[in-house]
């Protein structure tokens, strides 16, 4: 799969409008957000069709995955979109990652935890939060947009210096996202340690991953 599709998902009490444009998407935010209920209406539209009172909206199909033999329903699925809870343990599991890489589908995933064996981009980095927009129609609207690049755009953030508390493969994603920006990035391995950090630069200009 290419391109971007654009994903609406809708009942007579909520709506999702959102675009995915790359083979792994994250939607992450608080509990009560939203995540699940997107997925779950997604799962009642597969199993019901339009007897579930849902309606979903894309050019591909709309999938689900659940623990239940996983491997299984992966290796059926292709060209499509795979959305995933972070409830499913699979997440974090090598083989799982290694299927992901393979696949011709798009994925994703709805979650606050890390996936360091994925490969993912900064910029496919989603929050939830909720909007009046349908409020006098009593329909809730889920807004998704792009966590980190509003908070560039706000926070006007251009480091010349990272320092990462992690040591593995936190430190390994920012060491790469640093070279590529031609920034320094450094080590603190456990955040303790910045009190004690006396070489580290002096000014305004330091992103820390603490």
């Amino acid at each position: 799969m290419k391109g971007a599709y654009r994903v609406i998902v809708e009942t007579r009490k909520v709506k999702y409008d959102f675009r995915i444009k790359r083979n792994i998407t994250i939607f992450t935010g608080d509990s009560g957000s939203g995540k699940t209920v997107l997925i779950d209406l997604i799962r009642e539209y597969r199993r019901f069709g339009s007897d579930s009172g849902v309606s979903v909206s894309c050019s591909c199909p709309c999938r689900t995955l659940d623990n239940e033999d996983w491997e299984h329903q992966l290796g059926e699925i292709t060209k499509s979109i795979i959305f995933i809870d972070e409830g499913n343990r699979f997440l974090i599991s090598k083989k799982f990652a290694e299927l992901v890489i393979k696949s011709d589908n798009y994925f994703v995933f709805a979650t606050r935890e890390k996936l360091p064996m994925l490969p993912y981009s900064i910029h496919e980095i989603y929050g939830f939060r909720k909007s009046g927009k349908f409020h006098e129609a009593k329909q809730k609207y889920n807004e998704i947009y792009h966590l980190y690049g509003e908070i560039s755009e706000k926070e006007g953030i251009d480091p010349k210096f990272v320092i990462t508390e992690d040591s593995n493969s936190g430190f390994e994603f920012f060491a790469e996202l640093s070279k590529q920006k031609n920034i320094e990035c450094v080590s603190l391995k456990g955040k303790s340690n910045i009190l004690t950090a006396g070489n580290m630069p002096v000014g305004n200009n330091i992103l820390p991953d603490c």
